[in-house]
């Protein structure tokens, strides 16, 4: 519905040659998708440098701020179109736009491992999310972000801890001053 064109390509055998070199990776779950999170980007950047054009990023704002997202893989972008949008508004701007309801209704999954759900593995559905980090953005405290979503001050610690914990994953890394 937006006329914009895509590419798929098969990257098992790219994942495999690095969990060949590296076999401890293929034992370690986080390892290993990360591998595979690491290998689109780079292929990404293939196709963008030898077209003129640039690596449009995926994630949403809900995403980024949970760092629900691998660093240096599918977080790797030139420009982040939705990254100022929470899961939810995603969703209602595609709607908006008339994309299939199948593909807007699809669980989300980053596609690492079999099986493997967004909402299952951050532990929370992305309304609560949504609604949790919409105050936490506006600096409500925790008692007043409980009132006006409902939801538990242990459930709001585990937003705010998450958002903490992968600031790191939002930034450039830090540069060590030797002259």
């Amino acid at each position: 519905s937006l006329g914009i064109k895509s590419m798929e390509m098969e990257i098992s055998d790219i994942v495999e040659g690095v969990i060949k070199k590296y076999p401890p990776a293929r034992k370690n779950k986080n390892a290993f998708g990360n591998v595979k999170a690491r290998v689109r980007p780079v292929l990404a950047y293939a196709v963008a440098n030898c077209s003129n054009g640039m690596v449009v990023g995926t994630s949403n704002k809900t995403e980024f701020l949970l760092g629900y997202f691998t660093k240096y893989g599918d977080g790797a972008a030139d420009i982040l179109p939705i990254a100022d949008l929470y899961k939810t508004q995603v969703r209602k701007l595609a709607e908006y736009l008339g994309i299939p309801k199948r593909i807007i209704l699809k669980k989300s999954s980053p596609r690492l491992l079999p099986n493997q759900l967004a909402e299952e593995e951050l532990g929370i559905d992305f309304e609560t999310a949504d609604r949790i980090l919409f105050w936490l953005e506006r600096g409500l405290s925790k008692e007043e972000i409980g009132r006006k979503t409902g939801a538990s001050e242990k459930l709001i610690d585990y937003i705010l801890e998450r958002v903490e914990r992968n600031e790191h994953k939002r930034k450039m890394p830090p540069v060590i001053k030797i002259s």
